[in-house]
Order: C-alpha cells, then structure tokens, then sequence
C-alpha cells in the first residue's frame, strides 16, 4: 500500500497564533510530502510493500533504516496533524483525565513531563504519551522512530523537530510544547486511539 499525503483537516492559518501558516505550509506541503515521495521510492520492490503503513514501521526498524526514518515521520504525521485543532487544547474527555490522574499523577504533572520530554529530546524527535502493558506512559525518541517499535501505542505526540516550531518559537522549545498543550491538542483525537489502545 502506497504511502499517500493527507489533506489538512483545517486551513492553513487555522491554528494561528500559535502555529503560522507559514509554518504549516513548509511542514505539510515539503517536510510531510517528502516522507511520502521519498517512503515510496524506497517502499517499492521491498519486502514491505503492500504492507499497512504500521507493518512497515515496525517491519523496517532496525532492518531497512532508510525506509524506516520515511515511514516512522509518515506515521508520525499523519497523526500530527489530526492531534491538533483550531481551539484545541482545554478540558480533557472525563475517562482519559482520570487515566491521565491515575497513571500519570495527574493533567499538570502529565503536562510537565511531557515538556521536559521534548525540551530533553537532545536535537530532532518526538515526546509522546502512549499507552504501554495497558498503562499511560511519557516517552521521547530521537528522529522519526515512534512508540510502536518500542511495544507501545501512540496516543499524542507532539514533534520536535526545529522545523516544527522555528519559524514561529525561534530556539524557544519549551514555549512552543507549552503552546502545543495548552492551545492546539485535540483530546478527541486522542481519546479516540485511547479506546481503539484499550
């Protein structure tokens, strides 16, 4: 199966302040489209193709490091842009704010692990909450690698990638992981992979 690129679910300055147009534009439109352009030249006549896009990251980590890096940031980006929205942010879904509480010490703690996660990601990669033996969990990876070649499943991620925020944060990380959970996340979309985890 083809890697394809989605459309935005909003329009380009939809998450403005906190994330530009311009921002968008170069992150979707070059950044996410090169993963698919290149994932699909390398994808074709591996062993992989006609896989799902989650085989394929799983079956290239450690094995086929090119294709990998393509389809883990593929993989990663696809939800990205659905863990955002236009007001997004704000009160989470009643039965994940109790999980959240249960397994990760509560919303303002789980907030400040998963900055400290990202801040503490030493140059490109990810910080996520994802659900691990049953349970929430903090986690960061370098580069495109994801949760799910560690035996987890992603459930929010939020990329770290300079090109991600520069254009909008400069080098100030920490104001953009701020800005990320506190204005953009969709915590639909991320209860959603919570009872699809579960």
């Amino acid at each position: 199966m083809s890697f394809e690129l989605p459309p935005l679910p909003y329009a380009y300055d939809a998450l403005s302040p906190y994330m530009s147009a311009e921002t968008l534009e170069f992150h979707h439109d070059k950044h996410h489209n090169a993963y698919v352009t290149k994932g699909n030249e390398l994808l074709e006549g591996s062993e992989l193709a006609g896989k799902s896009l989650e085989e394929v990251v799983k079956g290239s980590y450690g094995t086929n490091q090119a294709l990998f890096n393509n389809a883990g940031q593929h993989y990663n980006h696809v939800h990205f842009w659905s863990w955002m929205k236009p007001n997004g942010g704000g009160a989470i879904p009643g039965a994940l704010e109790k999980k959240i509480v249960e397994d990760l010490g509560g919303v303002d703690k789980m907030k400040a692990d998963f900055t400290a996660a990202g801040v503490g990601q030493f140059g490109s990669g990810w910080a996520w909450i994802a659900v691990k033996d049953g349970k929430l969990a903090i986690m960061k990876t370098p580069n495109g690698e994801n949760p799910l070649v560690h035996g987890a499943t992603p459930i929010l991620g939020c990329d770290v990638w300079e090109h991600s925020y520069y254009i909008d944060y400069r080098n100030r990380r920490p104001d953009y992981i701020k800005a990320f959970l506190d204005h953009l996340v969709n915590w639909e979309y991320v209860e959603k992979l919570y009872n699809d985890a579960i």
